[in-house]
Protein backbone atom coordinates (compact mmCIF):
# COMPACT_ATOMS: atom_id res chain seq x y z
CA UNK A 1 0.00 0.00 0.00
CA UNK A 2 1.37 3.44 -0.67
CA UNK A 3 0.61 5.54 1.75
CA UNK A 4 1.35 9.29 0.03
CA UNK A 5 -0.53 10.68 3.38
CA UNK A 6 1.06 9.41 6.10
CA UNK A 7 1.67 11.45 9.34
CA UNK A 8 -0.33 13.80 7.97
CA UNK A 9 -3.70 15.42 8.90
CA UNK A 10 -6.71 16.59 6.90
CA UNK A 11 -9.99 17.88 7.43
CA UNK A 12 -12.27 17.56 5.03
CA UNK A 13 -15.26 19.71 4.85
CA UNK A 14 -19.25 18.31 3.97
CA UNK A 15 -18.02 14.54 3.63
CA UNK A 16 -20.56 12.94 5.07
CA UNK A 17 -21.49 11.48 1.82
CA UNK A 18 -20.98 12.13 -2.07
CA UNK A 19 -16.96 13.61 -2.96
CA UNK A 20 -16.42 14.61 0.14
CA UNK A 21 -17.24 10.97 1.69
CA UNK A 22 -15.14 9.57 -1.11
CA UNK A 23 -12.60 12.01 -0.41
CA UNK A 24 -12.10 11.54 2.70
CA UNK A 25 -11.84 7.45 2.70
CA UNK A 26 -8.83 7.38 0.11
CA UNK A 27 -7.21 10.20 2.68
CA UNK A 28 -7.31 7.71 5.10
CA UNK A 29 -6.72 4.86 2.97
CA UNK A 30 -2.80 6.70 1.86
CA UNK A 31 -2.25 6.76 5.76
CA UNK A 32 -3.33 10.58 6.84
CA UNK A 33 -5.69 11.07 9.85
CA UNK A 34 -9.11 12.73 8.61
CA UNK A 35 -11.51 14.87 10.34
CA UNK A 36 -15.00 13.75 8.62
CA UNK A 37 -16.77 17.82 8.80
CA UNK A 38 -20.85 17.76 8.89
CA UNK A 39 -23.47 20.37 8.71
CA UNK A 40 -26.72 18.24 9.08
CA UNK A 41 -25.49 14.35 8.44
CA UNK A 42 -24.18 13.35 11.70
CA UNK A 43 -25.20 9.44 10.93
CA UNK A 44 -23.94 9.20 7.55
CA UNK A 45 -20.52 11.31 8.95
CA UNK A 46 -20.63 8.80 11.55
CA UNK A 47 -20.85 5.79 9.26
CA UNK A 48 -17.69 7.37 6.99
CA UNK A 49 -16.28 7.37 10.43
CA UNK A 50 -16.67 3.67 11.13
CA UNK A 51 -15.86 2.47 7.31
CA UNK A 52 -12.69 4.17 7.88
CA UNK A 53 -11.68 2.57 10.96
CA UNK A 54 -13.13 -0.41 9.62
CA UNK A 55 -10.24 -0.70 6.96
CA UNK A 56 -7.30 0.20 9.92
CA UNK A 57 -7.56 4.05 9.25
CA UNK A 58 -8.11 7.25 11.62
CA UNK A 59 -10.71 9.35 11.62
CA UNK A 60 -13.07 11.16 13.63
CA UNK A 61 -16.38 13.01 12.84
CA UNK A 62 -17.05 17.09 13.61
CA UNK A 63 -19.93 19.24 13.36
CA UNK A 64 -19.55 22.62 12.10
CA UNK A 65 -21.20 24.81 9.76
CA UNK A 66 -19.09 26.04 7.46
CA UNK A 67 -20.62 29.83 6.81
CA UNK A 68 -20.47 30.72 10.93
CA UNK A 69 -17.02 31.95 11.78
CA UNK A 70 -17.68 30.65 15.50
CA UNK A 71 -18.18 26.82 14.43
CA UNK A 72 -15.18 26.93 12.05
CA UNK A 73 -12.95 27.93 13.97
CA UNK A 74 -14.14 24.97 16.51
CA UNK A 75 -13.79 23.24 13.73
CA UNK A 76 -10.13 23.79 14.16
CA UNK A 77 -9.48 23.87 17.52
CA UNK A 78 -11.02 20.26 18.13
CA UNK A 79 -8.89 18.54 15.42
CA UNK A 80 -5.89 20.37 16.64
CA UNK A 81 -6.83 18.89 20.48
CA UNK A 82 -7.94 15.79 18.42
CA UNK A 83 -4.31 15.34 16.33
CA UNK A 84 -2.30 18.26 17.37
CA UNK A 85 -1.21 19.18 14.03
CA UNK A 86 -2.93 20.26 9.93
CA UNK A 87 -1.39 19.41 6.56
CA UNK A 88 -4.40 19.20 4.34
CA UNK A 89 -7.78 21.51 3.80
CA UNK A 90 -10.35 20.02 1.37
CA UNK A 91 -13.14 22.76 0.99
CA UNK A 92 -15.49 20.61 -0.56
CA UNK A 93 -18.66 21.52 1.39
CA UNK A 94 -21.64 22.60 -1.08
CA UNK A 95 -25.38 22.79 -2.14
CA UNK A 96 -26.75 23.99 -5.30
CA UNK A 97 -30.45 24.81 -6.26
CA UNK A 98 -31.74 24.54 -9.99
CA UNK A 99 -33.70 27.81 -10.43
CA UNK A 100 -34.67 30.26 -13.39
CA UNK A 101 -33.37 33.79 -13.35
CA UNK A 102 -37.10 34.44 -12.18
CA UNK A 103 -36.80 32.17 -9.38
CA UNK A 104 -33.07 33.51 -7.27
CA UNK A 105 -33.90 35.00 -4.32
CA UNK A 106 -31.98 36.43 -1.63
CA UNK A 107 -32.25 32.93 0.55
CA UNK A 108 -31.07 31.11 -2.18
CA UNK A 109 -28.05 33.17 -3.28
CA UNK A 110 -26.85 33.76 0.29
CA UNK A 111 -27.04 29.68 1.31
CA UNK A 112 -25.18 28.95 -1.59
CA UNK A 113 -22.70 32.03 -1.75
CA UNK A 114 -22.33 31.93 2.09
CA UNK A 115 -21.57 27.73 1.52
CA UNK A 116 -19.12 28.44 -1.74
CA UNK A 117 -16.95 31.09 -0.84
CA UNK A 118 -17.73 32.35 2.22
CA UNK A 119 -17.04 28.64 4.11
CA UNK A 120 -13.96 28.18 1.95
CA UNK A 121 -12.70 31.93 3.06
CA UNK A 122 -13.29 30.92 6.46
CA UNK A 123 -11.60 27.49 6.73
CA UNK A 124 -8.95 28.40 4.39
CA UNK A 125 -8.55 31.61 7.10
CA UNK A 126 -7.96 28.68 10.06
CA UNK A 127 -6.49 26.04 8.15
CA UNK A 128 -3.22 28.86 7.10
CA UNK A 129 -2.87 28.94 11.58
CA UNK A 130 -2.99 25.66 12.04
CA UNK A 131 -0.95 24.77 9.28
CA UNK A 132 2.01 26.56 10.55
CA UNK A 133 5.34 27.31 9.16
CA UNK A 134 5.78 23.69 7.66
CA UNK A 135 2.85 24.69 5.08
CA UNK A 136 0.54 22.76 3.82
CA UNK A 137 -2.20 22.08 0.89
CA UNK A 138 -5.38 23.10 0.79
CA UNK A 139 -7.77 21.73 -2.63
CA UNK A 140 -10.94 23.60 -3.31
CA UNK A 141 -13.77 21.72 -4.74
CA UNK A 142 -15.29 23.51 -8.16
CA UNK A 143 -17.22 22.06 -11.34
CA UNK A 144 -17.26 22.30 -14.93
CA UNK A 145 -19.92 25.11 -15.00
CA UNK A 146 -17.37 27.36 -13.40
CA UNK A 147 -16.58 27.89 -16.92
CA UNK A 148 -19.29 26.28 -18.79
CA UNK A 149 -22.37 26.89 -17.03
CA UNK A 150 -25.78 25.10 -17.26
CA UNK A 151 -29.34 26.81 -17.94
CA UNK A 152 -30.51 27.48 -14.34
CA UNK A 153 -27.77 27.02 -12.06
CA UNK A 154 -27.20 31.18 -12.11
CA UNK A 155 -26.10 31.16 -8.04
CA UNK A 156 -24.37 27.50 -8.29
CA UNK A 157 -22.22 28.25 -11.55
CA UNK A 158 -21.03 31.75 -10.45
CA UNK A 159 -20.25 30.92 -7.10
CA UNK A 160 -17.86 28.01 -8.40
CA UNK A 161 -16.28 30.75 -10.92
CA UNK A 162 -15.44 32.56 -7.78
CA UNK A 163 -13.88 29.54 -6.13
CA UNK A 164 -11.28 29.75 -9.40
CA UNK A 165 -10.29 32.87 -8.78
CA UNK A 166 -9.98 32.30 -5.17
CA UNK A 167 -7.89 29.42 -5.47
CA UNK A 168 -5.46 31.74 -8.06
CA UNK A 169 -5.43 34.25 -5.74
CA UNK A 170 -4.99 32.56 -2.59
CA UNK A 171 -1.89 30.54 -4.22
CA UNK A 172 -0.54 34.10 -4.83
CA UNK A 173 -1.04 35.21 -1.55
CA UNK A 174 -0.07 32.16 0.50
CA UNK A 175 2.62 30.94 -1.57
CA UNK A 176 5.56 32.44 0.67
CA UNK A 177 3.92 30.12 3.21
CA UNK A 178 4.70 26.99 1.94
CA UNK A 179 0.92 26.68 1.36
CA UNK A 180 -0.38 25.12 -2.22
CA UNK A 181 -3.52 25.64 -2.83
CA UNK A 182 -5.50 23.87 -6.05
CA UNK A 183 -8.63 23.29 -7.23
CA UNK A 184 -10.59 20.33 -8.98
CA UNK A 185 -13.69 20.72 -10.70
CA UNK A 186 -15.37 17.37 -10.74
CA UNK A 187 -17.90 16.80 -14.21
CA UNK A 188 -21.24 15.08 -13.61
CA UNK A 189 -20.82 12.87 -10.65
CA UNK A 190 -22.85 10.17 -9.06
CA UNK A 191 -23.56 11.12 -5.65
CA UNK A 192 -26.41 10.85 -2.52
CA UNK A 193 -27.26 14.12 -3.89
CA UNK A 194 -26.97 13.37 -7.61
CA UNK A 195 -29.69 10.74 -7.04
CA UNK A 196 -31.96 12.43 -4.57
CA UNK A 197 -31.86 15.52 -6.99
CA UNK A 198 -33.73 13.63 -9.68
CA UNK A 199 -30.27 14.14 -12.29
CA UNK A 200 -28.59 10.60 -11.78
CA UNK A 201 -31.07 8.54 -14.39
CA UNK A 202 -32.60 11.78 -15.87
CA UNK A 203 -31.89 13.03 -19.57
CA UNK A 204 -29.80 15.42 -18.18
CA UNK A 205 -27.34 12.61 -17.25
CA UNK A 206 -27.63 11.32 -20.30
CA UNK A 207 -27.13 14.66 -22.26
CA UNK A 208 -23.83 15.34 -20.05
CA UNK A 209 -23.05 11.61 -20.53
CA UNK A 210 -22.98 12.08 -24.37
CA UNK A 211 -20.90 15.25 -23.70
CA UNK A 212 -18.22 13.41 -21.80
CA UNK A 213 -15.98 11.62 -24.10
CA UNK A 214 -15.06 8.78 -21.74
CA UNK A 215 -18.38 8.02 -21.75
CA UNK A 216 -19.98 7.93 -18.54
CA UNK A 217 -20.79 9.53 -14.83
CA UNK A 218 -18.00 9.93 -12.83
CA UNK A 219 -17.87 8.03 -9.40
CA UNK A 220 -16.67 9.47 -5.91
CA UNK A 221 -13.61 7.80 -6.26
CA UNK A 222 -12.59 9.18 -9.79
CA UNK A 223 -12.25 12.67 -8.03
CA UNK A 224 -10.77 11.49 -4.90
CA UNK A 225 -7.53 9.60 -6.55
CA UNK A 226 -6.41 13.48 -7.92
CA UNK A 227 -7.35 14.87 -4.39
CA UNK A 228 -4.76 12.41 -3.01
CA UNK A 229 -2.56 12.96 -5.67
CA UNK A 230 -2.80 17.26 -4.73
CA UNK A 231 -2.53 16.55 -0.86
CA UNK A 232 0.54 14.55 -1.49
CA UNK A 233 4.12 15.46 -1.29
CA UNK A 234 3.84 14.44 -5.29
CA UNK A 235 2.09 17.79 -6.07
CA UNK A 236 4.89 19.44 -4.02
CA UNK A 237 5.54 22.16 -7.40
CA UNK A 238 1.77 23.03 -7.96
CA UNK A 239 -0.03 25.82 -6.81
CA UNK A 240 -3.28 27.91 -8.53
CA UNK A 241 -4.36 24.84 -10.50
CA UNK A 242 -7.58 23.85 -11.84
CA UNK A 243 -8.04 20.22 -12.64
CA UNK A 244 -11.15 18.99 -14.63
CA UNK A 245 -11.31 15.63 -13.18
CA UNK A 246 -14.61 15.14 -15.34
CA UNK A 247 -13.55 12.79 -18.22
CA UNK A 248 -13.00 14.89 -20.51
CA UNK A 249 -16.39 17.10 -20.40
CA UNK A 250 -15.22 20.81 -20.48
Amino acid sequence: MDLKLKNKVAIVTGSSKGIGAGIAKAFASAGAKVVVNYASSKEDAEKVVSKITENGGTAIAIYSDVTKSEDVKRLFEETKNAFGQLDILVNNAGIYKFEPLEGVTEDSFHSQYNTHVLGTILSTQQAVKLFGDKGGSVINISSTVSQNPVAGLTIYASAKAAIDNLTKLLAKELGDRKIRVNAIAPGITETEGTRSGGIIGSDMEKQMVAMTPLGRTGQPDDIAKVAVFLASDDAGWVTGERISVAGGLL
